[in-house]
């Protein structure tokens, strides 16, 4: 069964496109951006809108297995995203890429994250 979870995102009805889509076990994120003054607070409120997107689904940041960030421009600035990702994921260790990009949808953004999860069977559950 597919399950389609919506954010209050503008872009999803202009692009079509869901926040996240879970099929059986599998949780997909859609590339998810955030607006902030620098490259590690975009980063942390975009993780904070993953996990809000994951919750709906039955999924935690614990149920990601992969991350992909797209990194606007100029690479020097991973210290600061991979900071941001160290603090939500350090526990959790899921895999990962970043790579640089030309560009995203607005040009105040630096720096965009998918993600796929797999949700565990839980005991008690």
């Amino acid at each position: 069964m597919r399950r389609t979870i919506a954010s209050a995102s503008a872009w999803e009805s202009i692009v079509g496109y869901s926040r996240a889509v879970r099929v059986g076990r599998v949780v997909e994120v859609s590339g998810t951006t955030a607006s902030g003054p620098d490259a590690y607070e975009q980063t942390r409120q975009v993780l904070e809108k993953m996990q809000a997107a994951l919750h709906p689904a039955g999924a935690t940041l614990a149920d990601v297995v992969r991350t992909r960030m797209y990194v606007v421009t100029d690479l020097s600035q991973w210290a600061a995203v991979g900071r941001a990702h160290a603090e939500a994921f350090a526990d959790i260790r899921s895999t990962t890429t970043m790579v640089q990009v030309a560009a995203l949808i607005d040009p105040q953004l630096v720096v965009e994250t998918e993600a796929p999860a797999i949700i565990s069977p839980r005991e008690n559950a």
